[in-house]
């Protein structure tokens, strides 16, 4: 039999059989807005996930590349780790993820869907792999300021700092030209410091990564809003070009009676306040503490509303899915409904916020379950909600007559996705296009109807995830620089006309 002689080990997947996963504190990780991950030295970490780096089987296809929105060529990176080649595995990393150690954190790992591997066994942990590959690369001070050689004469806004934002503004950086973020928060990193809890993301990455772009030459100016503090027709005659980056900031509400009562808050609402208390010690303005809370939806978002409550010292907490539980394994045979690899497998999948309510005993989850109304006490207060089962029926979910029940809350979460970016202020400016999905919309080079602006990040294709924002981030940096420069060398991971087709 002939191998493969770049191949790490070729009989690696056949000799380790099973995933690499980090290990987590037990429940007294609660007690604190810490990585729920147990803390390990560097070379703990390193021979935890070389091993696994062997179980890549450098595929003649790497489905793992088609499943990644950045192109990441997984299989290069994962031999330079079983090799022992740490630099090298940054630097391959690196040319085509801006940020690696928030993707390997935050991810939901795509890549690891069409894993080729995974079809058969466990696939391989590639988000553990990037994050070690990250953190071992801050370690050992392989990153370094990576400032342009020649500047050009261009200048570029960037209004939003999240992760689209930010990778936006160090690839432009990196050619040569002058950008400046916006920020209307203190802080840069939008979704990435305020709308991520401190247990999945601590801000001292988001802090030692900013040091970077800012030695680069990437200037921010934060606590800034556009279109209040400064408005976007001055961008438009300041600058080259202004990209919008802006995230999805309106989210969706639930219309059930009793709506206006006092306790009824939007996750956004909610998070960024705890982080900020969390982390800077600001003072609680929404104090889950000894209250019975109700999140309404549970998706990502809800899960992190539910992990926050638990750390503030929630009584009890219930979180409602309209969705039934998802399967345990993907469904690959059934034709309708069947989730076949390497497609990404909408399958159950436990958080630690989830497994953090259950072994505290202090919460529950109910599927194919909605908030029907909501009931106050005299002072306007939500004291109990009215909750249903639901059906799928004409299109949408129906509560189910004769099923409804009342249970005791004191705080209402409402976490059920977003349904655009804000755009009114740019509207009283400009006759600005959106789209059927309240998204500003975009041509096929990133360019909206306003002349000099463009679109990245959910505020072009709508709610997503921090992968798809950087791939979008890098990807209307290429953009902007071709319509500045009139060509480019800045890779565009997605091509622009698909952006809007895979969420």
């Amino acid at each position: 039999m002939c191998y493969n002689s770049d191949m790490a080990d070729p009989k690696g997947f056949l000799k380790l059989r099973q995933r690499a996963d980090f290990e987590v504190r037990d429940v007294s990780r609660v007690d604190d807005f810490n990585d729920v991950n147990v803390e390990k030295n560097a070379r703990e970490f390193i021979n935890m996930i070389t091993p696994q780096a062997s179980r890549c089987m450098d595929c003649g296809v790497p489905f793992c590349h088609f499943s990644c929105p950045l192109g990441n060529v997984i299989p290069e990176f994962n031999e330079y780790v079983y090799r022992g080649k740490w630099r090298d595995a940054f630097d391959r990393l690196s040319n085509t993820n801006n940020f690696p150690e928030f993707t390997g954190r935050v991810c939901p790992a795509p890549c690891e869907a069409g894993c080729v591997l995974g079809s058969i066994d466990p696939a391989v942990t590639i988000e553990n792999i990037e994050r070690v590959i990250s953190d071992v690369a801050f370690n050992r001070e392989y990153v370094k300021p990576n400032p342009p050689e020649v500047v050009t004469e261009k200048r570029i806004a960037i209004v939003g700092s999240g992760p689209a934002g930010l990778a936006a503004a160090q690839q432009l950086t990196r050619v040569g030209h002058t950008v400046v973020v916006y920020e209307k928060s203190d802080k840069p990193g939008g979704l990435l410091r305020y709308g991520i809890p401190n247990f999945k993301l601590e801000k001292v990455l988001i802090d030692r990564r900013l040091k970077q772009l800012k030695a680069e030459g990437v200037r921010f100016r934060c606590g800034v809003e556009v279109g209040v503090d400064l408005s976007f027709k001055e961008l438009q005659q300041k600058f080259d070009a202004v990209i919008l980056a802006t995230g999805t900031g309106i989210a969706n509400d639930v219309r059930v009676e009793g709506r206006e009562l006092q306790g009824i808050y939007f996750a956004m609402d909610f998070l960024p306040q705890a982080t900020r208390s969390a982390v800077d010690g600001a003072p609680l303005e929404i104090d889950a503490n000894g209250k019975r809370v109700l999140i309404v939806g549970g998706g990502d978002t809800g899960s992190d509303c539910l992990g926050t409550s638990i750390r503030q010292g929630a009584e009890f907490v219930t979180t409602l899915q309209v969705l039934p539980k998802s399967p345990q394994v993907r469904n690959a045979s059934e034709f309708y409904g069947a989730q076949p690899w390497p497609t990404y497998p909408q399958v159950y999948k436990e958080s630690s916020s989830v497994k953090e309510g259950f072994m505290t005993g202090k919460s529950e989850i109910l599927y194919e379950t909605t908030v029907t109304s909501l009931i106050g006490d005299d002072a306007g207060n939500v004291k109990q909600a009215v909750l249903s089962q639901v059906e799928f029926k004409d299109g949408k979910f129906t509560p189910i007559t004769g099923t409804e029940r009342v249970i005791d809350v004191d705080l209402v979460l409402i976490s059920v996705g977003f349904r655009g970016p804000e755009t009114v202020r740019l509207a009283q400016e400009f006759d600005v296009e959106l789209t059927s999905r309240n998204t500003i919309k975009r041509d096929a080079e990133f360019r909206s109807n306003v002349d000099k602006f463009f679109v990245a990040g959910d505020a072009g294709r709508g709610q997503s995830l921090v992968v798809w924002a950087i791939a979008e981030g890098r990807s209307v940096a290429a953009a902007v620089d071709k319509f500045l420069m009139g060509e480019t060398e800045l890779p565009a991971p997605i091509k622009p006309d698909e952006t809007a087709l895979k969420a």
